[in-house]
């Protein structure tokens, strides 16, 4: 999750409540005979949860995860996969061709860890100090990322041991920077993308999961549609014309100027767009201008964020702010430099592709722990992989058995911590996606 702001206390207790009710209808057809993966489930269990740990001692920063994808890329050729390295940066794929002809299943697990100082007790707790911004800063795997390494470690060993019975391949996607790449850099699934990776290995569908501690052990959430918004930012100078604060008549004032863009633009979306299709949220997160007292500037900046859940709409947005900054300025003797950046866009479950494969997710869990969760305002740039391929994102319950999920330290805080029985329950949805998906469509 990235850009990404940790997810609100609301979806953690709404998430309870859809478990509570689990009023959601799984398809009636079942998929077909499935190999039995169970026994090869239980015994990378182990070497799962030793890997995690090993991973979340050792957190790297985005684009800097050398010695995670050394450790990835060593596990891959021991399983007699076709391996390739250093793609954007520390990216790894592994290829395992099935031994019977059909389409390539994509499965990707995000690498990086932030710049967090761990507070857990956990006796494999990080304390890993680097750089960041120039500044020294704790590293933490506060998002859950080692886990999400351990779990497709294990599903790559549990699909290499079934490999004569595919009828397909799998496509395994070990990625740098899903929180985002340091300034000055390109990164994470965008850059994947630019530099080939669905050229070369053709997948037919992308498979990923996070994991999350607003869910209980045991339960996987899922959402046709839209799931995670898109994550863009703003940023707005005014400029006007310094003058003595006792005479503003004697110049153009842009912290009055902001002050009037600032309510325009928070009346886009709750005025000028449809919020009947899906919602949005535009919010401004600093303002800076001025020195003294007594003194107008000469100009004012502004950044804020915008997220939203239809691709469209985030165009409209997009317009509406840049029209709305600059009529505003331009009314008022000023003129506004607006910059839309771009990051990453909504994250889609294929409807069809959601509805194939929820007998495979209940069938591991049960329909009672299989929760249709509600809107993220959270963003994943697994996302630019849905928009290649038809793709299908879930979320994994961390949090103990009889904790409260609302209760629990939230990803991205310095308390994260994930009860180590939810990767069993990971290996085996990313593994038996893969191989319910290729059984359908021998």
């Amino acid at each position: 999750m990235t850009r990404k702001k940790s997810m609100q206390r609301a979806f953690l207790s709404l998430a309870i409540s859809f478990a509570a009710c689990s009023a959601f209808a799984v398809p009636a057809s079942v998929n077909p005979p499935s190999i039995n993966i169970d026994k090869h489930v239980k015994s990378v269990e182990k070497k799962v949860i030793n890997w995690r740990r090993d991973i979340h001692q050792h957190p790297e920063l985005s684009n800097r995860e050398t010695r995670t994808a050394a450790l990835v890329a060593k596990h891959l050729k021991s399983l007699g996969m076709q391996v390739e390295t250093d793609i954007a940066h520390t990216g790894v794929i592994g290829f395992l061709k099935g031994a019977k002809p059909g389409p390539t299943v994509m499965l990707r697990a995000d690498m990086d860890a932030l710049p967090v100082t761990e507070k857990t007790d956990l006796p494999f707790k990080s304390t890993i100090v680097t750089k960041y911004m120039g500044e020294d800063v704790g590293v933490m795997h506060a998002c859950g990322h080692d886990t999400h390494v351990a779990m497709l470690m294990g599903t790559a060993e549990v699909l290499a041991g079934v490999k004569n019975e595919l009828h397909g391949n799998i496509m395994f996607v070990f990625q740098p920077a899903e929180e985002g790449a340091p300034e000055g850099e390109e990164g994470g699934a965008e850059l994947m993308l630019k530099q080939g990776i669905f050229k070369k290995y053709k997948p037919d569908v992308a498979f990923g999961l996070h994991i999350m501690s607003s869910l209980n052990s045991g339960q996987i959430g899922y959402r046709s549609g839209p799931i995670m918004a898109s994550a863009d930012t703003f940023d707005i100078t005014v400029n006007g014309q310094q003058t003595h604060g006792s005479a503003p008549w004697n110049g153009v004032d842009p912290i009055a100027t902001a002050a009037q863009i600032v309510t325009g633009v928070n009346q886009i979306v709750s005025r000028q767009i449809n919020i009947t299709k899906e919602p949005a949220i535009v919010s401004f997160g600093k303002i800076s201008g001025g020195v003294r007292d007594n003194i107008i500037p000469d100009s004012v900046n502004m950044i804020g964020t915008i997220r939203n859940f239809d691709m469209d709409i985030r165009e409209q947005i997009f317009k509406k702010i840049e029209s709305t900054a600059t009529h505003i300025a331009l009314a008022s003797g000023a003129k506004s430099d607006v910059k839309i950046n771009k990051g990453y866009p909504v994250t889609m479950n294929n409807p069809a592709l959601t509805a194939q494969m929820l007998p495979t997710l209940s069938n591991i869990v049960g329909k009672e722990n299989l929760i249709e969760v509600p809107k993220v305002t959270a963003s994943e740039d697994f996302s630019f992989y849905s928009q290649e391929v038809p793709g299908l994102f879930i979320f994994l319950g961390g949090t103990p058995i009889g904790q409260d999920p609302s209760q629990a330290p939230y990803n991205h805080s310095p308390y994260f911590s994930v009860d180590e029985s939810s990767f069993k329950v990971g290996t085996k949805a990313l593994s038996q996606l893969a191989i319910d998906y290729l059984a359908m469509k021998k």
